[in-house]
């Protein structure tokens, strides 16, 4: 009897490990069903090695990420398509493109919303001027300017070595620049374009008072509008001061915090300089907003 006793305890010992083992080894099958987005741009331009884009699905108010990805120099996107959780994309709303740092500390999207769209049928078409993105698309804004030295100390040699974005018309220096305000995330920037060579004249936000930059200007303060003299300190490569005549200026929007010394991919001001541009003289810029507006479509495609 005793061994019969201590047969039966052994038996349902092996089979009680048994039962363990197995469901030790049972897969764990992931049940969650997944739908597929795919997306396409046109005018992106590589961020470099900092910073990346990143796609996010509004779903009751609340951002979820889509996905990083980068584009090279050729516009390509380094991936076009994305499997996310099919609940979250039956419940999206709308699709916001941002920048983020790479890598990406913070899980939640930055404030540099660049592209966005409201999504139905399946399918978004994406914008700046959408109001999650920049919230305009710059076709309205418009730009004088003159050309003049107002920092070298009463000089009149070198006057057409200074821009600057104010009006004479009226015979007294008035606003130069019709711009839509900004969203968070994102600044306008003044550049001269001397022989390839960007330089920029200052970051502002608004077309009234002096932009944030004075490092090329002379010992006198200049105008309280955006602009710049080029007198001193020159990149390495050029000479100042310079004649801008039948160089290039523009006004960018720029990303907060900015990509690149470069100006960005959105450049809705656009002039040339005149050869034989006069001093103090009004010129009119040029509206490039829908040639470097970057566009986009969100696709659900299973």
């Amino acid at each position: 009897m005793k061994n019969l006793f201590i047969y039966t305890i052994s038996l349902v010992a092996i089979l009680l490990l048994a039962s363990c083992n197995d469901e030790e080894l049972t897969p764990t099958i992931n049940t969650e069903s997944k739908s597929e987005i795919n997306l396409t741009f046109e005018g992106l331009e590589d961020l470099g090695d900092d910073y990346a884009y990143e796609g996010w699905l509004i779903v009751d108010g609340n951002p979820v990420s889509t996905g990083i990805f980068s584009v090279d120099t050729e516009g390509r996107l380094s991936q076009t398509t994305f499997e996310l959780n099919t609940d979250d994309v039956a419940n999206a709303t709308n699709f916001v493109l941002t920048i983020e740092p790479s890598p990406d500390p913070d899980p939640a999207p930055s404030s540099v919303h660049i592209l966005a769209g409201n999504i139905e049928n399946d399918s978004a078409v994406l914008s700046v001027e959408h109001p999650a993105a920049i919230g305009t698309d710059f076709v309205d804004a418009a730009g004088n300017y003159i050309l003049a030295t107002p920092t070298d100390g009463g000089s009149d040699t070198n006057e057409t070595s200074g821009v600057w974005w104010l009006s004479l018309e009226s015979g007294s220096p008035t606003p130069g620049l019709s711009l839509p305000s900004l969203a968070e995330g994102w600044i306008y920037e003044g550049w001269a374009v001397v022989d390839g060579t960007p330089i920029s004249t200052g970051r502002f936000l608004t077309a009234e008072g002096a932009d944030d930059f004075d490092g090329h200007s002379g010992s006198v303060s200049g105008p309280p509008f955006p602009g710049e003299d080029l007198l001193v300190n020159a990149p390495q490569g050029l000479s100042f001061p310079v004649d801008l005549s039948g160089k290039t200026v523009v006004i960018s929007v720029e990303p907060v915090p900015d990509n690149s010394p470069a100006p960005f991919l959105l450049k809705p001001l656009v002039s040339m300089i005149p050869t034989s541009a006069l001093d103090h003289a009004d010129y009119s810029m040029e509206n490039n907003a829908t040639a470097t507006n970057p566009t986009g479509t969100f696709n659900i495609t299973q």
